[in-house]
């Protein structure tokens, strides 16, 4: 059943007096319908194109039950709408949040603001983007899916409640956002939002660890208390160690499940937690659906960084949690490895935590961590200086010249950075600049059993043309570093090298390092590619020093074809006889339609047509045409189906012929066990550092996906902290040289210690 669409006067959308929800999907999609259909004017902004051509041209639709509700409400993807926006409600991805920050900080009001109604802890982030005055916190509980594209199901009752962040008053904002998001149900407002999100976590925690068995949520939860009880008890004692007072929602009551808690007063809540659970329309999780449905990342990672953050600077052991975290990371991409003999390993892991290590006895003690990062803070301005004088040492991908003299400029500067390497070679290459490899001996009494080198990779050559640096030379402006190449990825190597000259000096152990700098990154790798997977073949592990993504660390980057269609038919003079012809460009434009139905963007596959050529003249039947394609596949299950339906094109028009030409440039970097655990420990070094590490996937590829399709465990996007690739908006930061350089360093003496 469907109800006519409430109507909006299209002209009358104000940034003062609307709102804009930034993500259109389960929350954000459940809130603006709520808030359009109570008479305020809203605007939904959402990366998914046909999510918004949906919205356009039906409403924004709610199923509930059996029954389809639509409003309308103004609906643009970030390209189409360039603000300016006043009241936000931020309802992405936890991973996402950085990007949509980028999107509307520049359109942001200077009295507007900014509500995080996400899952997870992001307030701290948006504060960091656009001022902590202009960031609202809230805690979101709604239990909703998209099930199409412009549809919302409402999974039930759930909670919602707005405050000030780091438990300030509430504030008349506040009471306003609640007064209108009362429209959905019974929003709340209040000074201890924080508390509620720690709640969450536990709860959240529990429904995450369901993920790992395609049943319901209630049953898995009766049937697995042991490891659920683990996972609410290890985060609430983070928050006891934080002095969180955290706060009942639903039917879910943290306090009785608390270590110690009375074990009936637990049962029964449990007991009152999955008899409510069986009350909602959605009997398993949203990361199930990601997982089993969606096929794409899970945000789950992103809600608990800062949980095991806090779990390591304060000592507490979470070893049920970084199970449950490491088993949804194996299931991406493979929901058919999905069984309750994950939640049976839990149970027992929970009877016996000491069987795994925890952060609360991390790799490397506490002491060293500060140390480095204080010793290279006092070195800075020497980073910074020769940051300077690598930038200015052009080197064009396609400059041979420039290449050489800069690589004779790298064996100068490591040579007096680092001293004279155990050994050294170079590969020469005819068309690219050659390959220079440097292997260091283990220093300080290194412990590991894993006697294998750890692979330092980068790349010296840029897409900065020879001459940029007349008009743009390196530049620094108080922590801001710009030029040519100095976030991808100059920046990255001297990082590199300062990590090595930092545990040299302080005396701490690095493992045997084998330093490999190829000249034809940019370009595909093609003359680089064999040199590098043999020698990953030799190293236990790989740290690419490639820029970071927003400050992420990359444990999943797309593969990437480049290959060519090229169709023949027959030429004919198309006046004087049209038909003797078989038109090589109208058989292209049947293919093209072809090959854009391959795309699956849950599945993570994009397939761009960039390039077409084809014909002579306008009165000439084409006897030629190609369309040259970029492919990009975040799984080896796509990267073969797109294979087959390459190797499957027939011609439309039986007189003309297909050959498809081109290849894979990069294979799949998959998430692999050995990335997580590679993650994991930089999340720990980090943690030690005083800083939260991010991970995240990218559509980009680098040398990296060579080395994890070898079966090499990958730390990717280890390199500069800034942004701007390939474009001259490319920083860096000063701060970001000493942090990414403290981090470099304390994995290094951790994968030393073994």
């Amino acid at each position: 059943m469907s109800d006519t669409p409430h109507e909006t006067d299209p002209a009358g959308f104000s940034a003062d007096s609307g709102y804009t929800v930034v993500g259109g999907g389960a929350i954000g999609g459940t809130l603006a319908f709520a808030l359009a259909g109570a008479g305020h004017p809203v605007r939904v902004i959402d990366t998914d194109p046909a999510h918004i051509e949906a919205i356009r041209a039906r409403g924004l639709t709610l199923a509930r039950g059996g029954h389809r509700q639509s409003v309308r409400v103004h609906a643009a993807t970030p390209d189409e709408f360039d603000g300016p926006v006043h009241r936000v409600l931020l309802a992405v991805k936890a991973q996402a949040t950085g990007d949509a920050l980028r999107w509307i900080a520049p359109r942001l009001a200077e009295d507007g603001y900014v509500v995080s109604v996400q899952n997870g802890f992001n307030e701290e982030l948006i504060a960091e983007r656009i001022g902590a005055r202009r960031t609202v916190a809230a805690f979101v509980n709604i239990f909703a899916d998209v099930i199409e594209p412009g549809v919302v199901l409402d999974g039930g009752a759930g909670a919602l409640v707005i405050g000030e962040p780091d438990g300030a008053p509430v504030s008349e904002r506040v009471r306003s956002l609640v007064a209108d998001l009362r429209s959905w149900g019974p929003a709340e407002a209040s000074a201890n939002v924080e508390g509620y999100l720690w709640a969450k976590a536990g709860f959240g925690a529990m429904l995450a660890a369901t993920a790992l068995a395609d049943a319901s949520m209630a049953d898995l939860i009766d049937r697995h208390a042991p490891a659920m009880d683990a996972l609410t008890a290890e985060i609430f004692d983070v928050a006891d160690a934080l002095g969180i007072t955290l706060e009942a929602f639903d039917a879910f009551e943290p306090a009785a499940l608390r270590r110690g808690a009375d074990p009936a007063a637990r049962r029964a809540a449990t007991a009152r937690l999955t008899a409510w659970l069986r009350t909602q329309a959605k009997d398993r999780s949203g990361i199930w659906r990601d997982l089993a449905v969606r096929h794409r990342p899970v945000e789950v990672t992103t809600h608990y960084a800062d949980v095991l953050v806090q779990a390591a600077r304060h000592g507490v052991a979470t070893p049920v949690l970084r199970a449950v975290l490491a088993g949804l990371g194996e299931l991406e991409g493979a929901p058919e490895l999905m069984s309750e003999d994950r939640l049976d390993a839990l149970d027992r892991l929970a009877a016996h935590p000491a069987d795994r290590r925890t952060d609360g006895s991390p790799r490397l003690d506490d002491t060293a961590a500060p140390a480095v990062r204080s010793w290279l803070a006092a070195h800075q301005e020497d980073m910074v200086a020769d940051l300077a004088a690598y930038t200015s040492q052009e080197s064009a991908s396609d400059d041979r010249a420039a290449l050489a003299a800069c690589l004779g400029w790298l064996r100068g500067w490591l040579d007096a950075s680092l001293g004279a390497p155990a050994a050294e070679e170079t590969l020469p290459r005819e068309e690219t600049g050659d390959i220079l490899i440097r292997r260091y001996p283990a220093t300080g009494g290194a412990a590991s059993p894993d006697e294998r080198p750890v692979l330092l990779l980068g790349h010296y050559d840029t897409v900065w043309s020879t001459g940029t640096l007349a008009d743009w030379p390196f530049r620094r402006d108080g922590d801001l570093i710009t030029g040519p190449g100095v976030f991808d990825m100059k920046a990255g190597l001297v990082q590199a090298v300062w990590a090595l000259r930092a545990l040299d000096a302080l005396g701490l152990p690095r493992p045997a390092c084998t330093l490999m700098l190829n000249g034809d990154e940019e370009t595909g790798s093609l003359t680089s590619r064999d040199a590098i997977v043999a020698e990953a073949l030799d190293s236990r592990a790989a740290l690419v020093f490639e820029a970071a993504a927003d400050g992420a660390v990359k444990t999943a980057r797309k593969g990437v074809g480049l290959f060519t269609v090229t169709v023949t038919g027959t030429e004919a003079h198309a006046g004087l006889d049209p038909t003797a012809g078989a038109s090589a460009v109208e058989e292209l434009a049947h293919q093209i339609l072809r090959l854009g139905a391959l795309r699956d963007p849950g599945a993570g596959t994009s397939l761009n047509v960039g390039v077409i050529e084809g014909g002579t003249r306008s009165n000439v039947t084409a006897g030629r045409a190609l369309a040259r394609l970029d492919i990009r596949v975040a799984t080896d299950t796509e990267r073969r189906r797109i294979g087959a339906a390459l190797a499957a094109l027939r011609p439309v028009d039986p007189r003309t012929s297909i050959e498809v030409t081109g290849d894979w440039n990069r294979p799949v970097f998959e998430r692999t066990a050995g990335v997580a655990e590679l993650a994991e420990l930089a999340r720990d070094c980090a943690a030690l550092l005083g800083f939260e590490l991010r991970e995240t996937s990218v559509g980009g590829a680098s040398d990296g996906n060579f080395v994890v399709a070898a079966g090499v465990p990958v730390l990717d996007g280890i390199g500069a902290v800034g942004s701007g690739a390939h474009a001259r908006s490319e920083h860096t930061t000063v701060g970001g040289l000493v942090e990414r350089a403290a981090l470099t360093a304390t994995v290094l003496a951790s994968l030393a210690r073994g």
